[in-house]
């Protein structure tokens, strides 16, 4: 009995020493990684009046009410891509955002609110299954043609968008959409450090998005993407 509890307790101990050795692997694999993408992208940003004209501006969505009204963010985000169009920078926006359900619907709602500022309908192009950051990229690429592109989202989110970007070798210039303080940023930004990882493993294996679909022709009226 006694030789028994003497080898419980070292494969106890042994137990503890490897998992505490993944932890450490891990946090310092979370770190790395998070640093590199930051590193990576912030070399790509750049204000409204900097950037070069481009082919078009992504949007990347956010919270919409159920009044159909943007969240603070998502306001922003447009506001952003409505000046670089009236600025000339971009001659197309495409709205990229979650439309899975009939219930909720980002892309309308940023069309409508972009149009209300005085972009034209034919202007706006619409991605029903940007999903995530991650696939917002892809379809952009794969779907949508597009090869040199603004991307406008806040400064926290903005890094792993422009890295998703560059993976895929689109030429991108990021635009901070930082207009005002918001709320609850310690869990977004806890929340993003996450979703670096994940999209860093994601991109360089070339994962492919759920849905993907027919090519669109960009340079075209944005018509052709209503629903």
């Amino acid at each position: 009995m006694k030789v028994k509890s003497i080898n419980f307790k070292k494969l106890v101990i042994r137990f503890m020493q490897i998992l505490i050795w993944t932890c450490v692997i891990l946090i310092i694999a979370y770190l790395g990684v998070n640093i590199y993408v930051n590193k990576t992208a912030v070399k790509y940003m750049a204000t409204v009046d900097e950037v070069n004209s481009k082919q078009a501006v992504i949007v990347l969505g956010a919270r919409v009410f159920k009044s159909g009204s943007l969240s603070a963010m998502l306001q922003d985000r447009v506001d952003i891509a409505v000046e670089l169009y009236k600025k000339g920078k971009v001659k197309k926006i495409l709205m990229s955002g979650d439309h899975g359900q009939r219930s909720y619907d980002e892309v309308n709602a940023m069309k409508e609110y972009a149009i209300k500022k005085g972009v034209l309908a034919r202007d706006i192009f619409l991605d029903h299954a940007g999903f995530s950051t991650y696939e917002s990229i892809y379809r952009a690429k794969y779907i949508f043609g597009l090869n040199d592109i603004m991307i406008s989202t806040q400064e926290y989110h903005l890094k792993r968008a422009i890295f998703i970007a560059r993976v895929f070798k689109l030429n991108v210039s990021g635009i901070s959409a930082d207009k005002r303080p918001y709320m609850n940023m310690g869990y977004y930004k806890f929340r993003e450090s996450l979703a670096v990882c994940k999209d860093f493993v994601g991109s360089i294996l070339k994962v492919k998005p759920k849905y993907l679909g027919d090519k669109i022709d960009i340079t075209g009226d944005g018509k052709v993407t209503k629903g």
